[in-house]
């Protein structure tokens, strides 16, 4: 696939557990509907409310490893004892066909992905503070003291990344950090690239030669 010639885009969202990337991302589909969420296979439990092919696609290890081994995961990674792996021919496929793509994936995923779409925008979603993360993380009620100490030991590395994101959010107000995430996406469909490749007819009729 050569990615210049694909008119759609594809968003990389990047946050540690417990910032509030998804709720954010939620936020930002119900605003941009036509926006596409990408949904990862995981082999984590789902949570209390989360769906089979909505939040993911849950499977056990052995139905991973299938997969994996197929090459049908553009990226794949071990997050906190969980695998969680990105469909590459479905992506692919709705960039091919110019649909926009939200994928949320962790700073190593990210960098996996860039490896086949170099034009990805990347944007990472820090939390106001470390002790407001702590108290959101213990908030949701759901994890056990030795997962949540887990969970706040690997966020000070991945934030440690943020540099090689071309965007950073703040999720300090919901609302705000919803409308900062729909500005990047308006700005990158209105660059050049961006509207030469969906408009492509359009920029060739006043073309000289």
């Amino acid at each position: 696939m050569n990615e210049r010639d694909t008119p759609g885009t594809l968003f990389i969202v990047t946050a540690p557990s417990g910032v509030g990337k998804t709720t954010l991302v939620r936020g930002l589909l119900e605003r941009s509907p036509d926006l596409r969420l990408s949904v990862s296979h995981t082999t984590r439990a789902p949570r209390e409310g989360e769906e089979n092919g909505r939040e993911y696609h849950f499977i056990d290890a052995a139905a991973f490893q299938r997969l994996c081994a197929a090459g049908e995961f553009l990226e794949w990674a071990e997050v906190h004892g969980n695998y969680y792996g990105t469909s590459r021919a479905w992506l692919e496929e709705q960039t091919r066909d110019g649909h926009d793509v939200i994928l949320e994936i962790d700073w190593r995923g990210a960098r996996q992905v860039r490896l086949v779409f170099p034009g990805a925008v990347g944007i990472f979603v820090l939390p106001p503070s470390f002790g407001e993360l702590e108290r959101r993380l213990r908030g949701r009620g759901t994890d056990s003291e030795e997962t949540i100490a887990r969970r706040l030991a690997a966020a000070r590395g991945e934030m440690s990344h943020v540099g090689e994101f071309a965007y950073v959010i703040i999720n300090d107000r919901l609302p705000a950090a919803i409308d900062d995430m729909a500005a990047i996406v308006r700005a990158t469909r209105l660059r050049y690239a961006s509207q030469h490749k969906r408009h492509s007819r359009y920029f060739s009729s006043f073309a000289q030669d």
